[in-house]
């Protein structure tokens, strides 16, 4: 008789008992989670409809708190401050079509962070959206907020619409973001594309972290070689989701278009030498101090590689006439809506 643990066949059918199991917990979580915001929608809901019935005022919540409290002892969530994070979680999605249909996708404590660092409806989308996409932690939906990323998505640069095929497409954009903050580097104002290197491998995992989730370190200056002639990129990634190869450039200065060239240059060679078989295509990302919207459109127009081009700060800023630069409200709505969250 074989021995089940090293058949074949057994392996593969353990492994469809295992995912079945982690399905059963992730359903059991997530119905759990859709009714306790289902309740703390119902308590704001029936907390501002009897204030403007009845005219109440700030009381009843401390007095609301008080007595729920007493009736069940020991249950969590009905301090005042909850009750008032309650009826502000209602006021903020009752009657938005866009936003109310997402509010039961993520926990409690992250719709708190969205409502109370989040001004726009279009950003609180992007955060629910983005956090039940990639399973974002509350820690690091508030780095992704303090790090203003829904402006750095909107503001991005690439030719992926034509150079990454439809079903990749926006999974590959949300990969590239258009200026990264490397604040965990001790670098002065002037640095070389040595140290700049040298302080993303010392901070390897912060690095990965500011790229934005799936990405796994392969290596940096690494080496590929084509007709005998040595070629280094600066730092290889992976991308797990995407399956693909993502080869980065390290530029302390303006862009400029023949990075580009360079760029698919290293992508045609790691994808005929490098890349495996049931691997996509490699992608590339050129990050430089700054760029010229316009020069980094024309460089990339008739790349049939696909290329991002970002920009990098070692400290959290955006431009504050930013909004400029923004997509009009129907460019807005067309880019969230290829947000999907299945």
């Amino acid at each position: 008789m074989r021995k089940l643990t090293t058949d074949k066949d057994y392996k593969a059918f353990f492994t469809q008992v295992k995912k079945r199991i982690s399905d059963a917990q992730y359903e059991a979580l997530r119905q759990v989670n859709l009714q306790l915001i289902d309740l703390y929608w119902d308590l704001g809901k029936m907390i501002v409809s009897r204030q403007k019935k009845h005219n109440w005022g700030k009381s009843i919540v401390q007095n609301l708190a008080k007595d729920l409290q007493n009736e069940y002892p020991g249950m969590s969530g009905f301090s005042s401050q909850n009750l008032w994070y309650m009826r502000q979680f209602y006021l903020t999605y009752k009657g938005k079509k866009r936003l109310q249909p997402l509010v039961g996708e993520i926990s409690w404590a992250k719709h708190l962070v969205i409502i109370s660092r989040c001004k726009a409806d279009s950003e609180r989308e992007f955060y629910i959206k983005m956090t039940k996409k990639f399973g974002w932690t509350k820690d690091v939906l508030i780095h992704q907020v303090d790090n203003r990323s829904f402006e750095k998505y909107l503001l991005n640069q690439t030719n992926f619409d034509k150079a990454v095929p439809v079903r990749y497409r926006n999974q590959a954009k949300l990969a590239v973001k258009d200026e990264y903050t490397f604040d965990f580097l001790e670098l002065g104002e002037k640095h070389s594309e040595r140290e700049l290197e040298i302080g993303l491998i010392n901070n390897i995992r912060k690095f990965l972290s500011e790229m934005g989730g799936h990405f796994a370190f392969i290596g940096n200056q690494f080496r590929i070689e084509v007709e005998g002639d040595e070629f280094f990129i600066d730092l290889l990634l992976y991308h797990r989701v995407l399956k693909s190869l993502v080869a980065i450039e390290l530029k302390i200065g303006d862009f400029k278009p023949e990075y580009a060239g360079k760029m698919q240059f290293y992508l045609s060679a790691l994808d005929d030498t490098i890349r495996l078989h049931d691997e996509k295509a490699s992608i590339g990302i050129i990050i430089c101090k700054g760029k010229k919207s316009t020069v980094v459109e024309y460089a990339l127009k008739d790349s049939k590689k696909p290329i991002g081009v970002s920009t990098y700060t070692i400290a959290k800023k955006l431009p504050e006439n930013i909004k400029k630069y923004l997509p009009s409200p129907k460019e807005l709505r067309e880019q969230l809506d290829k947000l999907d969250i299945k």
